[in-house]
């Protein structure tokens, strides 16, 4: 039966939207409603800070309540906060601490809602008599696609309607999604498997991590990369389009065609993934989602050129996620699933922060071009394990991981 594996699917796209609102409309409201850059950047603060926390303690709690259920409440929580902000600045007021107060817990419920859909996939996937290898690239597609039409849309809706406004629309998409999950996905049975306590259950699942090599040679790789994307994609596109391009266009021409890239690859990935080596895969897509496109920029070449490889880079990219969902849905037992992810997807955004603070000091220090190709020598570095590494092999290998 299609249809739980659907709305799943359709679910996670609204999430995904209101994540994606959200993280424009705020530091709009902020700014309209204080004129500080600085209480705008503490509030961006607030809105990172916590999905490190919940990454990491909040797997637990989702094995506890059942997955369906944890995207339920993750995604009501987080639209009732979201409509809290508006409503209260618009009547009895909203005071800036308060504000930081909301945002915090708003985003200190989402990604548990994420780990759990996440989670459910495989199950609803195999359901539906689809492969997991379409599945997730289904999943990482459908995301990727959210992302690349939300975020014009927002900044389109903020000139039209308002950061306020579009607060509302943006809490209402989370609503949809809690009802999406809570009456279209069918219950994912959960193993017998009874709790040793939090703090147990927490650390079987960073130990699970720690001794399946392949993973953590995964995870690794992950926490760099996106150390490295977050300081590319925050400043050092945003140097090159004014000190280079000179032409502020060429930040969102470069970051759009790298979008686009993805969602295709993606695509291409589900429809074909099922007959290519996932080792060798991997491996050269890692290489060229990083290396080809930071390259480019830092040897000057023509902007149509630089287009054309940051195209092909995303390309590249629509692969990896995909494989690491198959990697993880093959490898972890699933009474261990929720908690194994919610630390992989912690330690993915533990780098993101120092990424911008990195790309920008070493860029006042040496310059752009020498920062370029710095950052190109560390996407090098990070894409030889699937090439060189023992542990890589079983990537092409069958590993069930029971139940």
């Amino acid at each position: 039966m299609r249809r739980p594996y659907i709305t799943l699917l359709a679910a996670n796209a609204l999430s995904v939207t209101g994540n994606m609102v959200s993280l424009l409309a705020v530091p709009w409201f902020v700014l309209e409603t204080t004129g500080s850059a600085v209480l705008t950047g503490l509030a961006s603060f607030a809105t990172t800070f916590p999905t490190i926390i919940s990454a990491a303690f909040g797997s637990s709690l989702v094995d506890r309540l059942g997955f369906r259920a944890a995207s339920v409440w993750s995604d009501l929580i987080s639209g009732v906060i979201v409509l809290a902000v508006p409503a209260l600045f618009l009547t009895t007021g909203l005071s800036y601490p308060l504000l930081l107060v909301l945002l915090f817990l708003r985003w200190l419920t989402t990604t548990p809602g994420e780990t759990a859909r996440k989670a459910m996939l495989p199950d609803l996937a195999e359901g539906a008599g689809v492969r997991i290898e379409r599945a997730a690239a289904a999943y990482d597609g459908v995301s990727r696609g959210a992302t690349m039409v939300s975020a014009p849309l927002a900044g389109v809706l903020i000139l039209w309607i308002g950061p306020s406004t579009l607060l509302f629309v943006d809490g209402v998409t989370f609503l949809l999604s809690a009802l999406l999950v809570g009456t279209g996905v069918s219950r994912v049975a959960r193993s017998g498997r009874e709790s040793d306590g939090y703090l147990n259950d927490l650390r079987a699942g960073m130990v699970f991590l720690w001794r399946d090599r392949l993973q953590l040679s995964a995870t690794g790789m992950i926490v760099i990369v996106n150390l490295l994307d977050t300081g590319v994609t925050q400043v050092l596109l945003a140097l090159y389009a004014r000190d280079v391009a000179a032409d502020p266009r060429a930040f969102g021409l470069l970051t759009g065609v790298l979008g686009a890239g993805a969602v295709a690859g993606t695509i291409v990935y589900g429809a074909a993934g099922g007959r290519l080596p996932m080792r060798l895969t991997y491996g050269l897509c890692f290489l060229l989602a990083g290396v080809p496109r930071v390259l480019v920029l830092a040897l000057g070449a023509p902007f149509p050129l630089a287009l054309a490889v940051t195209m092909l880079s995303g390309f590249a990219a629509g692969a990896i996620n995909p494989i690491l969902g198959i990697l993880q849905y093959d490898r972890i037992p699933v009474p261990l699933r929720a908690r194994v992810i919610g630390t992989m997807t912690a330690a993915a955004y533990v780098g993101m922060p120092v990424g911008g603070l990195l790309a920008g000091s070493l860029s006042a220090l040496a310059g752009l071009h020498v920062t370029l190709l710095a950052f190109t020598g560390v996407y090098l570095v990070i894409s030889v394990p699937p090439f060189v590494f023992r542990s890589w092999r079983e990537l092409d290998q069958p590993h069930p991981a029971g139940v």
